[in-house]
């Protein structure tokens, strides 16, 4: 699908900003480095990266230690200190068109934050601890996170749908539309919430017993995961205003 042209006809960019240092086979200069390559290799298991884009966007698991980015656009690395920037277009691309939902290849053990604008985010197969949010579509996950890591999925136009999700604490949100997750490991806390839409939330069947607080206007809430002696730490808190609460094993 072809994007539609900004305003000030300027050619659409996303920006990629990594937070923590990489590794020296990059140009280690100021603010004017940059790098013609879509490609970065990450210093370590661990690293920030920030991303920011006015469409939609698909991350994709790494073969190896590279970030890489979707080579049907244009990628221009530059960096301020510890900051690095990626400005990404389709300048050289017209003939083919610019995708809406290019693809960002993740290392596993990265720390993912993506802010994305009037469209969805796709995620699959990424062992990353992860924070996405978007303001006009859908939240995907399939079969990422890690077990250790916080998640967190929000959107305010959309739904939010996981499955086989890894986390140590999920966190997921939106306005108007469903928040569907099912988790592959059991989390020690989840808190979902919705005004518009239905929260079901499926742990695995030998998942611990959680304290469960669920809310609804209208709707109704179904449990069978919630005892009133379950340890203190493992909280479940799912509200909305107009639709169904379910919290279930698997």
């Amino acid at each position: 699908m072809k994007l539609m042209p900004q305003r000030h006809l300027m050619p659409t960019t996303l920006l990629l900003l990594l937070a923590l240092p990489f590794a020296s086979s990059c140009d280690d200069g100021g603010s004017d480095a940059s790098r013609a390559d879509n490609a970065l290799r990450a210093a370590e298991s661990g690293d920030e990266v920030l991303i920011s884009t006015d469409n939609g966007l698909r991350l994709r698991p790494a073969d190896g230690d590279d970030i890489t980015v979707d080579d049907r656009i244009d990628g221009h690395w530059s960096h301020h200190g510890d900051r690095w920037t990626l400005d990404l277009d389709c300048a050289d691309h017209d003939d083919r068109g610019c995708p809406r939902m290019p693809y960002i290849e993740i290392p596993d053990g990265a720390k993912v934050t993506v802010t994305a604008r009037n469209a969805g985010v796709d995620v699959v197969d990424v062992a990353a601890a992860l924070d996405v949010t978007t303001v006009n579509g859908d939240v995907t996950v399939t079969h990422s996170g890690q077990e250790h890591a916080p998640l967190r999925l929000a959107t305010r136009n959309g739904t939010v749908r996981a499955t086989s999700l890894q986390a140590s604490r999920l966190h997921a949100s939106t306005v108007n539309g469903d928040v569907v997750m099912q988790c592959a490991a059991a989390p020690a806390g989840v808190t979902a919430r919705t005004v518009n839409g239905s929260v079901d939330v499926t742990v695995p069947r030998d998942a611990p017993a959680y304290r469960v607080t669920m809310t609804t206007d209208n709707g109704r809430t179904t449990t069978d995961v919630h005892a009133q002696d379950a340890d203190r730490h493992r909280l479940m808190k799912l509200t909305t205003v107009n639709g169904d609460v379910t919290a279930r094993r698997d």
